[in-house]
């Protein structure tokens, strides 16, 4: 029998005042909760390496530390990334 893939880390990255991160958090929320996994949000505003590292690409997300989209989230593209990293076919 197979052994299930990890479930793969998440990561919104998002500033305050930020009209793309909210639609960011909604279009992540939406497909990860399609796919029953969790994921967390870490604010540029709080992170000077992170602010350095992602400084006009806000919103990104990142999955597995790999940053998979930034500005405005393809939910279509994340789904089918995740599902990958899960062994899922798409």
């Amino acid at each position: 029998m197979a052994t299930p893939a990890p479930l793969p880390e998440v990561v919104l990255i998002t500033k305050a005042d930020c009209h793309l991160c909210a639609e960011a958090r909604a279009a992540v929320g939406r497909v990860t909760a399609g796919l029953g996994i969790a994921w967390t949000e870490k604010s540029v505003d709080d992170d000077a390496g992170l602010r350095e590292r992602f400084a006009e690409e806000i919103p990104v997300v990142l999955v597995n530390g790999i940053q998979r989209d930034f500005w405005k989230i393809d939910e279509a593209r994340l789904t089918r990334t995740l599902q990958r990293v899960l062994g899922r076919p798409s």
